[in-house]
């Protein structure tokens, strides 16, 4: 019966092609409007490594002035200082851990034909590549030897190895970063998660880095941050005073991989947060954080009040797409009063005619959705050109794919429902009398 109502759907929608067409359009509008805004919103605020996003955890240490929190109404640093991360990574209490911070380093390539440029990296330590799974193309990360030793190594992004080296296997060869040559012992396949949430405090949307080299080799030389440095009170001169003072400006992520060692890491925090109240050193209540991603996330305010805004909005928009549509399949459905009512003498029931509509609004709602989703790659595309900092984040995915379908035929049905409802009502007696 499906297929007999998709053809008797499909021949009154050819009868009307003007009709048709406003129909469709206005759905497809609609959807194209609020498929984009969704799309942004959703990949925004969606999980970015499902499979273990609980059981990685940034930490937070309230290191902060007694006169004052971090930020209101009571929270800690995003980051913490030198002094702690050095203290936790010394520690080892976690399963896998990693402090880390951007670094910005002028590069001289070898090939005298590619000018010097300078570019973003990622002073961290070997567990980051086992927290953060970012794949590897050739080679592999550094060890934890190379940690200690403060070794001259690095890891390549799949982006600048193709830059220098034409992307072939560059492992065991020389790059020259700050005037300092470092041996490539990786290089990682193309890697852009969708948020960088390990480091949020630029921006959530940026770039991953170019290059990667150990924690511990880039205090040595006394590599500056380039990402936020806070401070309640001044450090003292140079760079040991600088590493001594309560500026907070490292990221530091654990992974613990259950409940109970959660809770035990926890308890490893409080504990030295407490003995370094001894020492003079966190003046505010204890208040230690181990969110994980999402709840990182979310406190961070990756998805603005705007996107939530803008998402709303355009389901307005859709609304009122819905509405128009109402309308012009009550007067399409109307119009076809006599021949329902002489289906309605001849047997059929209200049911099937009910279900016959109803397929004919579906139609309408699919060949919407379909056109829709081109003017969703067209809003996205907008997007990306107007927004560089949402390119992460512009691109549908199989599963809005879907979702646009399903809202189109869905927005569709629930459009045609009353108009159908309403064509159904009509007597058969009253009908042919009139004709």
């Amino acid at each position: 019966m499906f297929y007999y109502y998709l053809q008797l759907g499909l021949h009154s929608l050819k009868r009307n092609p003007l009709l048709t067409a406003l129909m469709v359009f206005g759905i497809a509008l609609g959807i194209g409007t609020s498929m984009t805004s969704l799309t942004v919103f959703y990949l925004m605020g969606s999980d970015p490594i499902p499979w273990k996003s609980d059981k990685l955890h940034a930490v937070q240490l309230d290191n902060w002035s007694a006169d004052q929190p971090y930020r209101a109404p009571n929270e800690p640093p995003d980051q913490l200082t030198y002094l702690d991360a050095n203290a936790l990574m010394q520690a080892g209490k976690a399963d896998l851990q990693a402090a880390m911070f951007k670094t910005v380093w002028p590069l001289q390539p070898e090939n005298p034909d590619v000018k010097p440029f300078s570019s973003l990296g990622r002073a961290t330590y070997k567990d980051f590549f086992a927290m953060f799974e970012p794949p590897f193309k050739y080679g592999q990360a550094w060890d934890a030897a190379q940690d200690k030793e403060h070794a001259r190594v690095t890891v390549l992004s799949s982006g600048l190895n193709e830059k220098l080296f034409g992307g072939t296997d560059s492992t065991g060869k020389k790059v020259r970063l700050n005037e300092i040559d470092y041996t490539i012992v990786g290089v990682l396949d193309k890697w852009q998660p969708r948020v960088k949430y390990y480091d949020l405090t630029i921006g959530a949307f940026n770039d991953a880095e170019e290059y990667y080299v150990p924690f511990t080799t880039a205090i040595e030389l006394q590599a500056q941050a380039s990402g936020n440095n806070s401070c309640f009170e001044s450090a003292k001169p140079g760079w040991e005073g600088y590493l001594a003072s309560d500026c907070v400006w490292i990221q530091f992520w654990v992974q613990l991989d259950s409940p109970a060692r959660e809770e035990e890491y926890m308890s490893f925090l409080n504990n030295y947060v407490n003995e370094q109240k001894k020492l003079g050193r966190f003046a505010r209540p204890l208040n230690n954080r181990l969110p994980d991603v999402n709840e990182w996330i979310e406190a961070q305010g990756v998805v603005s009040r705007d996107a939530q805004i803008q998402v709303g909005l355009s389901f307005a928009f859709l609304i009122v797409c819905l509405v128009n549509t109402i309308g012009l399949l009550l007067a399409k459905f109307m119009r076809k009063s006599s021949e329902i009512g002489l289906r309605r003498a001849l047997g059929a029931t209200r049911g099937q005619l009910f279900m016959q509509h109803l397929v004919e609004a579906g139609v309408i709602g699919v060949s919407g959705g379909l056109i829709g989703l081109v003017l969703t790659v067209l809003g996205l595309t907008a997007v990306r050109s107007l927004y560089k900092d949402l390119n992460n984040v512009a691109h549908l995915d199989w599963f809005m794919v879907l979702t646009a379908i399903a809202l189109s035929v869905a927005a569709a049905v629930l459009a045609g429902l009353f108009p159908t409802w309403k064509a159904c009502q009509i007597t058969p007696a009253t009908q042919l009398k009139t004709q």
